[in-house]
């Protein structure tokens, strides 16, 4: 080591070595996604002229046609749109728990039209029951029985309604919002196994 290198060696640190690490910035917070627009197409139209106030707001969320209607007029409005605006297929049916609100929950149906190549997707408030439109798609059996299991929404007309995942004899309905999944499943691992859950 030649003595100019040993000079560098024992030179004292910069004050700026010495600082501590800059902490990484947190990144910019995502820009939230657009707002839904309303909508006021043929189809929408063809419905209010039909159906009158049981439509209630259409609007267009990320190129998705979401209308809300009245559960009392569920059954003649999905029959409408299966029969007139060729939506055929059911693809999904679910619920969200709202359970500040009144009504409590939001049934939600997602149709597809295969001639058009289009999809709908109904909002319909309910307190704790809906009419089934398991007698229009197929589908819409398991569908509606899974949304029972989970929710406990009851779908008036339904062929077989009972549970479809969990136990019959389990208490509650896991995906609302006030439920203790932990709780109940303590109580039933051991009122119907005899032993003490891992949870």
């Amino acid at each position: 080591m030649t003595d100019e290198q040993k000079k560098e060696e024992q030179k004292p640190a910069s004050p700026e070595a010495a600082k501590p690490a800059a902490v990484a910035a947190k990144p910019p917070a995502k820009p939230a996604g657009p707002a839904p627009e309303p909508l006021d197409n043929e189809q929408v139209r063809r419905l209010r002229a039909r159906f009158a106030a049981t439509i209630g707001e259409a609007t267009l969320d990320r190129k998705q046609a979401i209308v809300v209607v009245a559960r009392e007029r569920l059954r003649d409005i999905c029959q409408y749109l299966r029969d007139e605006e060729k939506f055929d297929f059911l693809t999904d049916l679910t619920a969200v728990d709202w359970y500040d609100r009144s009504p409590r929950f939001h049934v939600v149906l997602n149709l597809y039209s295969f001639a058009r190549n289009e999809r709908l997707r109904l909002k319909v408030p309910v307190a704790d029951s809906c009419p089934s439109v398991s007698g229009l798609w197929s589908t819409a059996n398991w569908l509606e029985r899974e949304c029972f299991d989970m929710f406990g929404i009851v779908f008036e007309g339904h062929p077989s309604l009972k549970r479809i995942l969990l136990p019959d004899e389990w208490k509650g309905h896991p995906l609302r919002k006030d439920y203790d999944i932990l709780k109940q499943d303590t109580d039933w691992v051991r009122e119907n196994l005899g032993i003490e859950s891992g949870q």
